[in-house]
């Protein structure tokens, strides 16, 4: 009867509490964009540029904190998304190598970025808070933020939906439809950096990517219909920051050990990905071995 009361104060009572209500309702938004923006960038395996996106908004970030404080961030982060996006839009449609361009950009921002936080005194803590988020600690205004980032992510994605499935599907009907190729993408990649910003008080920027590329792989795992990978990959990111973020917060008040809020959502979207993955392959197994049994059967 404890357990079951321990287990159910974390999953509900906690959330009544100012400071994890204020996490969950940031996680909550931030899991509903960052799910429907990652099936599209599943689709179109753009993991390395949402890879190079995240550490090309970390200067902005750091100097914005830098800066202004907390205050800064959100202003700095949002530069930095825009011309990030636009640089790694221009750069992929040149003829220099794709990952070679993200590659260079990926490294020089985020030490740029490193450079400007070690002049600070205290280099180490902030440094950690910018890369590993402080989830527990978001202010009311740091929510509408997340909020504001997020909403407009969206929109970039919903007034281009049918254009990017086109686009993911087939790049050169898209062009030889009349799409204009080049706008799609800037409005993906900035949809992209702007989950990364919306994340930055959060979850941290390193983990960025733990929330917007691995809701979206469950969700291939487990459906091909395209309105169906949507839902499944929103729903399962909302679900698992809950339960990571109830996690977090048994672990820490019960049970006695310190766990980072934003490292235990990503783990428990990862054990998702890990259960859906053992079920597929279990599934898929079953499925080759009823046809084996039935092409061996006479006729």
């Amino acid at each position: 009867m404890q357990l079951l009361e321990i287990v159910g104060h974390a999953l509900f009572g906690a959330f009544t509490l100012p400071f994890m209500a204020r996490a969950l309702t940031v996680l909550v938004v931030l899991s509903l964009v960052a799910g429907i923006v990652g099936v599209l960038v599943n689709m179109r395996g753009l993991e390395f540029i949402s890879d190079g996106l995240t550490h090309a908004v970390f200067p902005g970030i750091a100097i914005g904190f830098v800066w202004g404080g907390r205050e800064g961030l959100f202003g700095g982060a949002m530069v930095a998304a825009v011309l990030a996006a636009t640089v790694l839009t221009v750069l992929v449609r040149t003829r220099v190598p794709a990952d070679a361009a993200i590659a260079i950009v990926l490294t020089a921002t985020f030490s740029v970025g490193v450079i400007v936080v070690s002049r600070q005194r205290d280099y180490a803590g902030q440094l950690e808070q910018l890369l590993f988020g402080r989830l527990l600690t978001v202010t009311d205004a740091e929510v509408v933020q997340t909020v504001v980032a997020c909403g407009i992510a969206l929109m970039l994605v919903g007034l281009t939906l049918k254009e990017q499935v086109f686009r993911a599907f087939d790049r050169a009907g898209s062009e030889a439809a009349g799409f204009r190729v080049f706008a799609l993408d800037l409005a993906l990649n900035i949809a992209i950096a702007l989950v990364v910003v919306a994340a930055s008080s959060a979850v941290g920027n390193l983990l960025v990517l733990g929330v917007l590329i691995v809701p979206a792989a469950v969700a291939r795992l487990v459906t091909v219909r395209l309105g169906a990978l949507f839902l499944l990959a929103a729903g399962f990111a909302m679900f698992g920051a809950w339960l990571g973020l109830a996690a977090g917060y048994a672990a820490s008040v019960d049970g006695g050990v310190d766990l980072p809020s934003g490292a235990t959502v990503v783990l428990m979207l990862v054990a998702g990905y890990a259960l859906a993955l053992v079920l597929r392959v279990i599934r898929d197994s079953s499925r080759d071995s009823t046809r084996l049994d039935e092409a061996g059967e006479p006729s």
